[in-house]
């Protein structure tokens, strides 16, 4: 007897599993779309506050440059997002700032930073609503990216993180692995985001009618007025007027003390720049130790 149900217990996960497998529902493949696309803006749209200045505040707490560092750039952030304007000789002195100061770090460092620093303090200041906006384009078998004045390296880390498809961002110098401390281009911003979609549409061929794009900024007009569906997510004074008169969408997933505040972190220019500055202090001082 007891051979018998030992027999029969060991039968057991056998017969379980083949009438798991028999009962098993295939779910249909999800069919591409191949002519159609979203386009996210990271900063305050996909995530809240600026990506750097949070990817800076996880080197801040590594001991890489101190709270008094981080300050000073929240308090130029915060300068700007209240002035409401960008000045290009400001953008231009912080980013050759930026650049000096990054050259010479390495870019398996800086990956490997972004993603440890992503999950410990950007995870969960993603926005779950803008996330589902994006799921909804992959369920619907359309491609998702990112657009941000971020460097790429992060941005991509991002975009890995959250399931998406790649990501566009601000390219930095390299050779051999390691930043020359010039960028190739210019910063991802304004006008250079809708250059940055057209082109990648001309080489994915995407019809950019079908596509959609999403952002909090009026900076990122252009790239908002070249697709087909454009949707204000938490968006700034000016977007928001500008959506109401042509009847774009507006989502806005604030709430009481977060919808008033536009907080530190700040729109894309000076705000990515002024991170990158910290970031490359930070990073500057590590390779100094």
């Amino acid at each position: 007897m007891w051979r018998l149900m030992r027999r029969r217990q060991d039968t057991q996960p056998e017969v379980a599993g083949e009438v798991a497998a028999q009962a098993a529902v295939t779910v249909a493949p999800v069919e591409p779309d191949l002519d159609a696309a979203a386009f996210f803006d990271v900063d305050n749209t996909m995530m809240r506050g600026a990506s750097i200045y949070h990817f800076a505040r996880g080197l801040a707490t590594r001991g890489l440059f101190t709270t008094s560092d981080l300050f000073k750039f929240a308090v130029g952030q915060a300068v700007f997002r209240l002035r409401g304007n960008e000045n290009p000789e400001h953008i231009a002195v912080a980013r050759e700032t930026a650049l000096a100061f990054v050259a010479g770090a390495k870019v398996d460092d800086v990956v490997r930073l972004g993603e440890e620093i992503y999950d410990e303090v950007m995870a969960d200041r993603i926005w779950g609503g803008t996330r589902a906006l994006a799921q909804h384009h992959l369920d619907a078998g359309q491609r998702v990216w990112l657009v941000t004045a971020t460097p790429i390296e992060l941005a991509r880390v991002i975009a890995q993180r959250l399931g998406l498809t790649g990501a566009l961002g601000t390219v930095a110098e390299t050779s051999n692995g390691v930043y020359t401390g010039r960028l190739v281009g210019d910063l991802l911003h304004g006008p250079a985001k809708a250059e940055a979609v057209r082109a990648l549409a001309r080489r994915e061929g995407l019809d950019l009618t079908r596509c959609t794009a999403y952002s909090d900024s009026a900076n990122d007009l252009p790239m908002l007025s070249l697709v087909g569906t454009a949707v204000a997510i938490n968006p700034d004074s000016e977007l928001r007027e500008h959506a109401r008169k042509h009847d774009w969408q507006i989502r806005d997933f604030r709430t009481g003390r977060k919808a008033t505040m536009t907080a530190l972190p700040i729109a894309a220019g000076v705000g990515a720049v002024a991170g990158g500055v910290a970031a490359g202090i930070a990073l500057r001082r590590h390779y100094r130790r």
